[in-house]
């Protein structure tokens, strides 16, 4: 793997001549713990990633492949999820309470405008998806 590539193992679950859907697995550091049922803090999540569908090489459901994308994706998509976010947030909190606004208006406001943010990377997020294309290796 080089550098700049964020990887992970996964299992085919999924193939058409579009798409291939492929199956990650998540584990905090503490999965392998004996504990990690009696503990709050493990985690594991299984998340389904759509990769396009390279005719060239011959897969079947339940291949086990590791699942690129390139690390300037990831700090991306860091920055659409919480830095710009906060941004907004802070942003409104602190130039309304410039202006003089009541603080109980400044911070609904700012959780207004958060939600606006969302929102509209929700109306965008076929753009969005069609940016972070994941790659099969």
């Amino acid at each position: 793997m080089r550098e700049e590539e964020i990887s992970h193992s996964g299992v085919i679950v999924e193939i058409t001549p579009e798409r291939t859907v492929v199956e990650i697995v998540s584990e905090s550091a503490c999965a392998s713990c004996h504990a990690r049922g009696a503990c709050g803090a493990s985690g594991s999540g299984r998340r389904l990633v759509e990769v396009p569908t390279d005719l060239v090489a011959a897969r079947q459901v339940g291949d086990e492949v590791q699942v690129n994308l390139k690390k300037t994706m990831g700090y991306k998509a860091v920055w659409v999820g919480y830095g710009i976010p906060l941004a907004v947030l802070l942003t409104t909190l602190f130039t309304l309470r410039g202006c003089g606004i009541e603080e109980l208006y400044c911070g609904l406001s700012a959780i207004g405008a958060v939600l606006l943010y969302y929102g509209l990377v929700f109306l965008f997020r076929n753009r969005l998806r069609n940016e972070y294309t994941f790659y099969i290796k």
